[in-house]
């Protein structure tokens, strides 16, 4: 049994995560403020510890022997990153740097950064992670700079990190409103209440969805990987699927609204990286998990 930390595991990704070392009988603890996470999805047999990410006199002493760190606590919002880019900067950057150094100062063997891939911008397809990135929006770009902070203390201090680019995760928990609303379940809500499908512009901007089961076991495929040096490694399914195809996959009446600004307008992972280094590829394809849900 291992020791394992999950920041932000109040929050979608990171309570899927927490349930999965759970089953395995690590012993976890979260670390999360519930700005944005819900504390009924932290696993009962989870240590929970509410506390801001950007307190590193709160972080320090919770880091104390963890093997392992897998650092989700962010602020995913792309429309609040723009209207207020100081505070989500505190968050994403000076949040990650303190992950980062708690880390360093505890021993911990491996830290593993959850990124994105709002990093990218518009990029030709699929997106390699070899591509310069172009961020459109302050989260993308406070996402680059984590990376950025990963790789440094790999290079001076020996800390052992690796960085995931996710792209379009969905799944159980993640909600039509709140922290990072996604079409999906803003769609499947609708249908329910019987109100039509709210299309950002045209529908024809696309996305690479990864079901939520699968970028968990992404997460602990790097954590056992040989991936050291702070090496981005794209998450995402390899096809896109635009907003379009998603309303008629879920069959319900439209309406069109104006495109928001800071948003990617084509997404597609080349995920060759992650079976490479990783030996990890999706097993869930978008309509067999909106079948899920």
């Amino acid at each position: 049994m291992s020791k394992y930390i999950v920041t932000g595991g109040a929050g979608f990704i990171g309570s899927h995560l927490t349930d999965r070392l759970i089953s395995e009988g690590h012993e976890v603890r979260v670390i999360d403020n519930l700005m944005l996470g819900k504390k009924e999805y932290v696993n009962k047999k989870a240590e929970f510890k509410k506390v801001d990410i950007r307190d590193f006199n709160k972080l320090k002493p919770l880091f104390k022997g963890a093997e392992a760190v897998f650092h989700l606590a962010a602020d995913p919002r792309l429309q609040v990153s723009i209207e207020d880019p100081i505070s989500t900067h505190e968050i994403n950057v000076t949040g990650t740097l303190n992950v980062l150094q708690a880390a360093k100062e505890a021993g911990v063997k491996k830290v593993i950064f959850s990124s994105t891939c709002a990093l990218y911008g518009e990029q030709p397809l699929p997106i390699k992670e070899d591509f310069v990135p172009r961020p459109v929006s302050p989260y993308g770009l406070h996402k680059y700079i984590g990376e950025q902070y990963c790789r440094l203390f790999h290079n001076l201090f020996r800390l052992a990190t690796v960085s995931l680019r996710y792209f379009n995760v969905f799944g159980p928990r993640k909600l039509a409103t709140g922290s990072y609303p996604m079409v999906i379940p803003i769609f499947l809500r609708q249908k329910k209440e019987g109100e039509k499908l709210t299309v950002v512009g045209d529908g024809r901007a696309t996305r690479d969805y990864v079901y939520v089961s699968d970028v968990v076991e992404a997460n602990i495929a790097a954590w056992k990987s040989d991936v050291r040096d702070g090496a981005a490694i794209n998450i995402g399914s390899g096809k896109q699927t635009s907003v379009n195809e998603i309303a008629e996959l879920i069959g319900w009446p439209t309406v069109n609204l104006p495109p928001r600004p800071g948003e990617m307008r084509f997404i597609e992972a080349d995920n060759s990286r992650a079976r490479e280094l990783l030996g990890w590829e999706p097993t869930i394809g978008l309509e067999e998990g909106i079948n899920k849900l």
